[in-house]
């Protein structure tokens, strides 16, 4: 596969100052008492990264071998030596360079290759509900590929069994809910399709915790059309729609998600902003964004987060999420995302507060899980912004 000329895109920290963003909004605040009992002074910059990690938060588009920290992947590498991923954690810096989105999936699909049984399978959703817990996040819908497994000969029902196992036992030990999103891989065609329907329809092997049916993977050369029936049949047994849409390609594909695949939700949506027929038909219909900025920096979708269009997206009404997408490979997490959407929206605490609302607001958690996420939200702001 060709590759561009240029150096490797990154994305940088949220605290580089290669990044332009406009500068968080500093109004003047009154002294204020922390959390934790220490005085600080409202509006900077530390104190509100202070005030996004302990923010509880959900996280609606985030992938499951996305999420595989250093540490993770580390650890299957030395389980499977013959991969040509690397196990020392900082090799895997250089590893998670890319040059642009095509590599970016061939990186990808050669972290999926290393999940070759179902213990692989039960340590990283475990692992990564661990990473997840240490940011507060309380709830997240991990987008799963089934498909991925499978074909490489991990048992169906074993594979349900394993991410089953360990959603039970993450929401025991860390307190953080697990929701699943099954997404076809869209580079494997119709056969995927057929393949990722079937398990998420079929009684027998359908796990508990799904909730939501979805695309991803390459959307050059891969139009949503042709996906219609299998998320025909997604609906009809009660799944949400949630694919990814207009991330690297034009609006035109956002329209398809939305008409072909009857879309709740879009993953991405980044080219939405250069069509204003489509900003205000979202708005209208509250079809929310699931915004990831440091992906798209990383995978070249958008050139610089000063050109990122959440910003456009929030003016034209329409209900924007923030989400990590693959986060260690892009050496992010939601974290990070919260700090960049506030420098993105010039946002105080109350706007981040807000914006974690929104995430919950739009989830695929049931209403009384959704109270008390948002409840939670308010009284840690509350009690973060009290005198």
């Amino acid at each position: 596969m060709l590759r561009p000329k240029p150096p490797p895109a990154r994305a940088a920290a949220y605290d580089d100052p290669r990044r332009t963003a406009p500068p968080i909004s500093r109004s003047p605040a009154p002294a204020r008492r922390t959390p934790t009992g220490r005085r600080s002074r409202g509006g900077t910059l530390t104190d509100l990264h202070a005030f996004i990690a302990g923010l509880p938060k959900a996280e609606l588009h985030v992938h499951h071998v996305g999420s595989a920290s250093p540490r993770i992947v580390s650890e299957l590498a030395a389980r499977h030596p013959d991969s040509k991923v690397p196990s020392d954690p900082e090799a895997l810096v250089d590893y998670f360079t890319f040059t642009d989105f095509a590599h970016f999936i061939d990186v990808y699909l050669s972290v999926v290759d290393l999940i070759r049984t179902p213990e692989d399978v039960r340590l990283l959703t475990y692992e990564v509900a661990r990473d997840m817990a240490r940011q507060q996040i309380r709830y997240a819908e991990l987008t799963i590929t089934p498909f991925s497994s499978t074909r490489r000969g991990i048992d169906e029902g074993a594979f349900m069994d394993a991410i089953e196992d360990a959603r039970i036992a993450a929401e025991a030990d860390f307190g953080t809910i697990l929701r699943w999103c099954f997404d076809i891989p869209g580079e494997a065609g119709l056969e995927s399709a057929e393949e990722t329907v079937r398990l998420a329809t079929t009684d027998k092997l359908r796990p508990e915790g799904l909730v939501s049916f979805g695309l991803g993977g390459p959307e050059i050369g891969v139009p949503r059309p042709q996906f219609k029936p299998y998320f025909d049949r997604a609906i009809a047994a009660g799944l949400h729609s949630v694919p990814h849409a207009g991330e690297t390609t034009g609006p035109e594909t956002v329209w398809a998600a939305l008409t072909d695949l009857r879309a709740e939700r879009i993953g991405h949506g980044t080219s939405s902003a250069r069509d204003p027929k489509l900003l205000a038909h979202l708005a209208e219909h509250r079809i929310p964004l699931e915004v990831c900025p440091t992906s798209n920096i990383a995978t070249r979708a958008v050139r610089t987060l000063d050109e990122h269009p959440m910003k456009r997206f929030v003016e034209a009404g329409v209900v924007v999420t923030v989400n990590s997408d693959d986060p260690p490979m892009f050496g992010t997490d939601l974290n990070n995302e919260y700090a960049v959407a506030a420098r993105l929206l010039d946002l105080d605490e109350r706007g981040l507060a807000a914006l974690a609302k929104n995430a919950v607001d739009v989830s695929f958690l049931d209403a009384p899980g959704k109270a008390a996420l948002a409840a939670e939200i308010d009284t840690y702001t509350a009690g973060w912004l009290a005198p």
